[in-house]
């Protein structure tokens, strides 16, 4: 019937949009695979390809009642199920570490390549198309681009133990001023001398959060904190090989550490 025509698809239409959700979700899928994350290469295809099957049912499946009387069809009805439900497997790539997550951009693919394949089986694949285009240049391009440009400011925790006296917190702050270290925390708390301790210097515990343009720029100034006598030790979440930098200009009564 020409009413009914539009519920109708022809058997190799709907492989071909099978398979274009396949490929486009495994296109999203490499670039995740290749980047050693957990929802790969095979995820990204399942997902696209189940979302593009519940499309293809929602629109196509029930066509036989469209002449009913009572059947009012809704073709995003199933459709509608595939945003909401898609949570869970994004939930499971994202994983957190202390203050670090990660998986959040993984998950978001995820979610993309399902509304991707909602829209290669409705059949709008101009959009299925230009949404995987413009997934891989920012999975791939802008990736880069963020590693570059972005990630040069890196906040670090430093942690140091001084003595108490007048002048030395200031001494401190002025010296990561000096290479452009911005203070964005900072915490003191009294430390109790131990019995052990020859000296009757009070000693403070001092807690920082720094924002630095470069590692080395932080590494510089930590070289030259490390020399000042008030400063027992610093511990910081600098990479190791970088601290090993710092360690070597310490003196014998000073330490540095992870």
């Amino acid at each position: 019937m020409p009413t009914s025509s539009i519920w109708v698809i022809t058997p190799w239409e709907l492989i071909l949009r099978m398979l274009l959700a396949a490929v486009l979700g495994g296109l999203i899928g490499f670039e995740r695979e290749w980047s050693n994350h957990a929802a790969g290469f095979r995820t990204h295809i399942q997902v696209c390809l189940g979302s593009a099957s519940i499309m293809l049912l929602s629109i196509y499946g029930f066509s036989q009642f469209v002449d009913e009387v009572n059947v009012r069809i809704d073709p995003a009805r199933l459709a509608a199920q595939v945003i909401s439900g898609i949570g869970f497997l994004g939930a499971g790539a994202i994983l957190r570490n202390g203050n670090m997550i990660k998986g959040l951009t993984t998950a978001a693919s995820i979610w993309v390549v399902a509304a991707i394949g909602l829209c290669v089986g409705a059949g709008f694949f101009l959009g299925a198309v230009m949404c995987t285009l413009i997934v891989l240049i920012n999975l791939f391009v802008f990736n880069k681009w963020e590693r570059i440009w972005v990630k040069k400011r890196r906040y670090h925790d430093i942690e140091m133990v001084i003595q108490d006296q007048p002048g030395v917190v200031s001494a401190i702050l002025s010296k990561f001023q000096e290479y452009d270290i911005r203070i964005t925390d900072i915490k003191m708390q009294h430390v109790d001398i131990s019995e052990s301790d020859e000296t009757d210097l009070d000693r403070m515990n001092l807690k920082l959060n720094v924002l630095a343009p470069h590692v080395e720029t932080c590494l510089r100034a930590l070289e030259e904190i490390m020399v000042m006598s008030e400063v027992d030790s610093i511990e910081t979440s600098l990479k190791r090989e970088a601290l090993s930098k710092v360690n070597h200009k310490g003196t014998n009564n000073q330490s540095v550490s992870m």
